[in-house]
């Protein structure tokens, strides 16, 4: 009787699987023998998935139940070039020429010290910067720095910092850099474009620019070369610094602060090359716009601290805009009060 039952149920047994073998597709054979290397790989060579991961890494498109762009792709194959690029010659070269700019900055300040003023003052103050453009500048030198120092936390931190300060210390410090240098990033974006607006009026061609150009702005000969509200150097500054470089930074910037706009990951690859080389060019010319305005020029920094500058520097160093002044063809009256008033001394 159990004879009977056990020859009853294999023959069950075996119908249901001729039935379902029947009815299944037929088996790929190129697949079938890559399952079969695959498994005679784990008995000569066991754990070495490199078959799996050289597939993995060729780009392939695979099989995925997620919505959106390359999310069937794992790894992308030219991300070891970007990272190479990243940590090789963008950061080497980029960190060599920051080195070189602070010791030529600090080599011209040994060298010839701060500018003076050639006659003494005369008490009587030039206003120069109106509340406006004060604020918008210092909110935009604010955003930079701290979008300056935070990037150079990211991108050198694991080099320089790491083994000076320990795992922990360095964890939350680029932590911080990284979320202020996310939420800092928009906000100077907008700086820029009130600066272009508040500043782009005084930095056109005018007389006198090509005789700057021509003297190299007196400042290896330290002679007088006159000139309007801002001289040539000043109008490079503005147009490749702020304008150029800052459109530069700010939409390779705004590329990988947002990526759920579905840009590729070669996009934002390209963009992180493109924000890093031309961030670290505008670092280096800030640092000479810093410079001039602090302690290479005396009476410089005045100007943007209180918007007023005495006569005589206003003279001796933008001779046009002065003349200007004086003529009245610069028109005068606005929240700062007049454009010349007498203070003490």
């Amino acid at each position: 009787m159990r004879r009977t039952i056990t020859r009853a149920g294999v023959a069950l047994l075996a119908s249901v699987w001729l039935v379902a073998a029947a009815q299944s597709p037929a088996v790929d054979p190129k697949q079938a023998d890559l399952a079969t290397a695959q498994a005679a790989q784990q008995l000569s060579q066991p754990l070495n998935n490199q078959p799996v991961w050289k597939e993995v890494r060729s780009g392939a498109q695979q099989y995925t139940s997620l919505p959106g762009r390359e999310t069937s792709v794992l790894i992308q194959p030219e991300g070891q070039t970007w990272r190479a690029v990243r940590n090789g010659q963008a950061s080497v070269y980029g960190g060599w020429l920051l080195v070189v700019v602070v010791l030529s900055i600090a080599a011209y300040y040994w060298r010839r010290g701060s500018i003076p003023l050639s006659e003494p003052p005369t008490g009587r103050k030039v206003r120069r910067f109106t509340t406006g453009e004060r604020v918008i500048h210092w909110a935009t030198a604010i955003a930079f720095v701290a979008l300056a120092v935070s990037g150079l936390v990211i991108l050198f931190g694991k080099n320089v910092l790491l083994p000076l300060i320990g795992y922990t210390l360095f964890s939350w410090l680029a932590l911080l850099a990284k979320n202020l240098h996310n939420f800092v990033g928009p906000v100077f974006v907008v700086c820029t474009i009130l600066m272009f607006l508040a500043f782009v009026r005084d930095n056109v061609w005018q007389q006198g620019d090509a005789e700057w150009i021509r003297k190299g702005g007196g400042l290896l000969k330290g002679e007088h070369v006159p000139s309007h509200r801002f001289n040539f150097g000043e109008k490079s500054w503005f147009w490749f610094g702020v304008v150029f470089l800052g459109i530069v930074v700010g939409v390779s910037g705004l590329v990988l602060n947002f990526p759920n706009f579905e840009q590729t990951r070669a996009t934002m690859q390209i963009a992180n090359i493109v924000h890093l080389v031309a961030a670290i060019v505008f670092i280096c010319l800030s640092l000479g716009h810093i410079y001039m305005g602090t302690v290479g020029v005396d009476g410089a920094l005045e100007s943007m601290r209180s918007g007023y500058v005495d006569e005589t520097w206003a003279k001796e160093h933008h001779e046009y805009w002065y003349n200007d002044i004086k003529a009245g063809r610069i028109p005068a009256g606005d929240e700062a009060g007049p454009p010349m008033q007498h203070r003490p001394a």
